[in-house]
């Protein structure tokens, strides 16, 4: 009888998960669609690299993580690697394609346990409430609570729109479930709020006309990475770029989110490999998505929530438009309560060693600030050496520390100035 309430727990937590993910479907091709990528042939991809990432890392490391494509990677893909720095959609696959292969090389080897075990403790517990804090907002933004401001950064929206009001009632709904310990309470909250957000007519409006018919274009996308620009010094400061969100942003991610930590090298080496075929496939890397939070504050403790999502993604090929019919409204409240509880990880901290908090301090509020992962772990690994140089315990670091410290220094150098 345990097992069968674990089972479905697990069930209901990868449906919750799914949920909480599923606007990538519709929003990475629209991104993608800005670097030359058809948006109605990216759909495809975008789904069949969530099937193989679920299903391989369910099956294969056991944990319960939701591989997707990423929204901040998708944007550097788009924005920085083929606008900025002029390189064609199937050189920009070309790029993804090395920094996978950077990324696998360091993943499949002892290079990781390395890594994962000279990260300080509080950074470690920095990253995890970043991304909670990064969680926050983007819940918030999604529930039309909060806005760009006119004289401030972010602003108060207007609760006058009946997407916040509906965001609010959500959120509501979402805690009394949630305290009262009720199974699938996260599902039940999106189930409902979209429910009433379809008879208050607030419905994402990407209503998109597209079906499992036109999958036979797909095999426009498929195998289409551009090699002749690899003689050129800007494509390998671009996979240099790249390699290095994928990598950390990845560590931040299954360290601050996966519950049996066991698990970690191998989905860091699941993602990796996941990574090089979604560049076959045509389409930005993958990455262990935040929304897993979701589905694992849900009660999720293994693979099976994974499969459950890559099961999903694939009856989504079949109802494509219908995804559309799932409010903003009702999402957001599920990741605002799952970054609230990612947060709580900085009672570990020592506030009281400022050389140990600050650095802390930087990363969790440059992530959401700077919209990117990778930007806030860059802040955090290189003050954290600096103030412990300051103190006299430049010994106490690990090399590898002050190496990483460099090459974030390095990275962050060549995103300011542009030179590429």
């Amino acid at each position: 009888m345990a097992s069968k309430n674990l089972l479905k727990k697990e069930i209901i937590a990868g449906i919750t998960a799914f949920f909480a993910i599923s606007y990538i479907i519709i929003v990475n091709p629209l991104i993608l669609a800005d670097s030359g990528i058809p948006m109605q042939l990216s759909i495809f991809a975008t789904i069949f690299i969530s099937i193989i990432g679920c299903l391989a890392v369910g099956c294969w490391a056991d944990a319960p993580i939701v591989l997707a494509p990423g929204m901040g990677v998708n944007a550097f893909f788009t924005y920085t690697i083929v606008k900025n720095m002029g390189f064609s959609w199937q050189q920009g696959l070309t790029v993804s394609l090395f920094a996978g292969i950077v990324f696998a090389l360091i993943a499949c080897t002892h290079l990781s346990d390395r890594l994962l075990q000279v990260i300080p403790a509080s950074l470690k517990y920095g990253i995890t409430a970043g991304i909670g804090l990064f969680l926050v907002e983007i819940g918030l933004e999604k529930g039309s609570l909060i806005e760009t401001g006119h004289n401030t950064i972010i602003e108060l929206a207007s609760l006058q729109n009946p997407a916040a009001l509906l965001t609010i009632l959500g959120l509501i709904l979402s805690l009394v479930l949630y305290l009262r310990k009720i199974d699938g309470g996260f599902f039940i909250a999106i189930v409902a709020i979209s429910f009433i957000g379809y008879y208050w007519n607030i419905t994402d409006k990407t209503v998109l006309n597209i079906s499992i018919a036109n999958i036979s274009d797909y095999r426009q996308l498929l195998f289409q990475p551009d090699f002749t620009v690899m003689g050129e010094a800007k494509f390998w400061l671009a996979v240099f770029s790249m390699s290095m969100i994928l990598i950390f942003d990845t560590i931040g991610i299954l360290e601050g989110i996966l519950p049996n930590k066991d698990r970690l090298k191998k989905a860091f080496a699941v993602l990796s490999l996941v990574t090089i075929i979604s560049s076959l496939l045509g389409t930005c890397p993958t990455v262990a998505a935040a929304e897993s939070a979701a589905g694992i504050a849900a009660g999720a403790r293994r693979g099976i929530m994974a499969i459950t999502a890559g099961c999903l993604f694939a009856i989504a090929l079949f109802f494509i438009p219908l995804l559309s019919y799932v409010s903003a409204s009702a999402i957001a409240p599920v990741i605002i309560i799952t970054g609230a509880m990612m947060m709580q990880q900085l009672q570990y901290v020592e506030f009281n060693d400022f050389t140990e908090w600050f650095p802390v301090f930087l990363l969790v509020v440059m992530i959401p600030l700077s919209g990117s992962i990778s930007t806030g772990l860059a802040f955090g690994f290189i003050v954290y050496p600096f103030m412990k140089i300051c103190i006299g315990k430049a010994k106490t670091i690990n090399p590898i520390v002050y190496g990483l410290g460099i090459l974030f220094f390095i990275d962050l150098f060549f995103s300011a100035y542009k030179i590429f």
